[in-house]
């Protein structure tokens, strides 16, 4: 973990498994201007845990759309796919203290079995496998059955109490909340999968952690994520930073941008002749 540090720390940690959009801008400027307003630092961190999708060419287009809004970082810049033993260990921690269990369901199954979802709107894991027996177990892992590991969320809780969180608001210098997490919304939630030790909740956590992030800033849409990410720095002795959570930049249709949606990218308007100046008029900046 780095050691501490008077000033606030804050990061911005897309994956490199697109081109940047609007959205991804507002986020970026956000944050800068947020540890501006602090007297505080913004990192750049890559969260490329995802193989398949993650390329270095999307990474290299990240850091070159950042410069192209005039955003500069310390060095160097974090990347995740560089940490897997780290976040293995992490891993091993929750399981050493028996809240890590493996999970043989194929998403069908869950969610004939679901009888809710989770705050992203997916099928709530039922817990078919929460209770399988140790000899089940190793037999299905020895078979190499496909295998996700899950947290036993229920019983992480009896071993928190009340949990809660700091949040500030949109000037990030107002006077700081506390709020209660309600990390049982989440369920048994997947932190590991066969092939990949880490998931987005448990790398972020850790990553957070080791570089001394005070502030997280984020946008609305992931204030629910921060109840379970609370649980887990609770379960790996982990400090929890303060929260911020800012508004979402939406198409015209009133959804969220999103690279999956082909929302327009910073290099098109950029190809389009759009300056920075014009980016950041346009998200008030």
């Amino acid at each position: 973990m780095s050691s501490p540090s008077s000033k606030p720390i804050l990061r911005f940690a897309p994956s490199p498994n697109g081109r940047l959009h609007l959205g991804h801008a507002y986020s970026a400027l956000y944050t800068w201007q947020a540890a501006a307003r602090l007297g505080g630092t913004a990192l750049l961190r890559m969260e490329d845990t995802d193989p398949e999708r993650c390329k270095p060419e999307f990474a290299q287009a990240i850091v070159d759309d950042l410069h192209w809004l005039g955003l500069d970082w310390p060095q160097p810049i974090m990347v995740q796919s560089q940490r897997f033993p780290i976040y293995a260990e992490a891993a091993n921690q929750l399981r050493d203290a028996d809240l890590l269990y493996p999970c043989f369901c194929s998403r069908s199954e869950i969610a004939t079995k679901a009888k809710g979802t989770d705050p992203d709107g997916a099928p709530l894991y039922p817990g078919t496998c929460r209770h399988m027996s140790r000899s089940e177990q190793i037999e299905r892992l020895q078979r190499g059955d496909p295998v996700q590991f899950r947290l036993d969320t229920a019983s992480a809780i009896t071993c928190t109490g009340l949990l809660t969180f700091t949040a500030i608001g949109p000037l990030v210098t107002d006077r700081p909340q506390i709020r209660y997490a309600r990390p049982e919304r989440w369920g048994d939630v997947v932190l590991q999968r066969k092939g990949t030790p880490t998931s987005y909740h448990l790398s972020v956590v850790v990553d957070d952690a080791a570089q001394g992030v005070t502030h997280v800033t984020r946008g609305r849409d992931m204030e629910p994520a921060t109840d379970f990410h609370v649980l887990l720095q609770f379960l790996l002795g982990l400090p929890s930073p303060i929260y911020n959570f800012h508004r979402l930049i939406l198409d015209a249709e009133g959804r969220k941008l999103s690279k999956s949606k082909g929302s327009p990218t910073l290099a098109s308007l950029r190809d389009a002749g759009r300056t920075p100046q014009d980016i950041r008029q346009e998200l008030g900046f």
